[in-house]
């Protein structure tokens, strides 16, 4: 298999979540993207080596919004604060545009990336949750391991059409309320206060 195109599996991801099941196939996209069959073969390889790539490209997109900012240096709300913004900004880019049920069809590649993804935002939230407890600004009652999954879950739930349908409420509005909702249940009182000066004096 080829190295994958970085612009043609974008391409591709926008035309994926309206696909069923049984329109999904590399001859299928082939011929809606106007593209050469051999250069869909020869850069995924199959159906699965194409899923798995643009599961690759969200992942790296999540990352990337972590990678590029320093917890360590910054007030634990400001660093949770940024990074969830830019998560709410560029959820497009991270949330699954698979539509159809991974677990059924491509249960490995799903699982693997499933996976990934929870053991990559969970490292970074436990540091920020210790962080905070460090700084006296969130409770010192807090399991950083449960915290940072239930993090996890929530973004995992505003991604579930069944929970939250696209065309009734916005991305940004579910990820504002539970993100306020998140922070609210960690903080202390002193970060309680912190968090109400700062949202005041930022649009979040």
């Amino acid at each position: 298999m080829q190295e994958p195109n970085i612009p043609l599996v974008e391409n591709i991801r926008k035309h994926l979540s309206g696909y069923k099941p049984h329109e999904f196939s590399l001859m299928t996209l082939a011929h809606d993207l106007n593209q050469p069959l051999e250069t869909f073969i020869k850069t995924f390889g199959s159906e699965a080596g194409l899923v798995e790539e643009v599961l690759d490209f969200e992942q790296k997109s999540l990352e990337a919004i972590f990678d590029n900012f320093n917890f360590t240096d910054v007030n634990a709300i400001d660093g949770l604060l940024i990074v969830s913004k830019k998560i709410s900004n560029r959820f497009s880019d991270i949330l699954p545009s698979i539509t159809f049920d991974l677990r059924m069809y491509y249960p490995e590649v799903r699982q693997n990336f499933f996976d990934k993804r929870i053991k990559f935002v969970s490292e970074k939230i436990r540091k920020n949750i210790e962080q905070g407890i460090q700084q006296k600004l969130y409770r010192i009652d807090l399991s950083t391991e449960l915290v940072s999954r239930i993090y996890i879950s929530r973004l995992i739930d505003l991604h579930n059409p069944d929970f939250f349908p696209n065309d009734e409420i916005s991305f940004n509005i579910l990820f504002d309320v539970m993100f306020d909702t998140f922070i609210r249940g960690i903080c202390n009182e002193k970060g309680t206060r912190y968090y109400e000066k700062k949202m005041k004096s930022m649009k979040f």
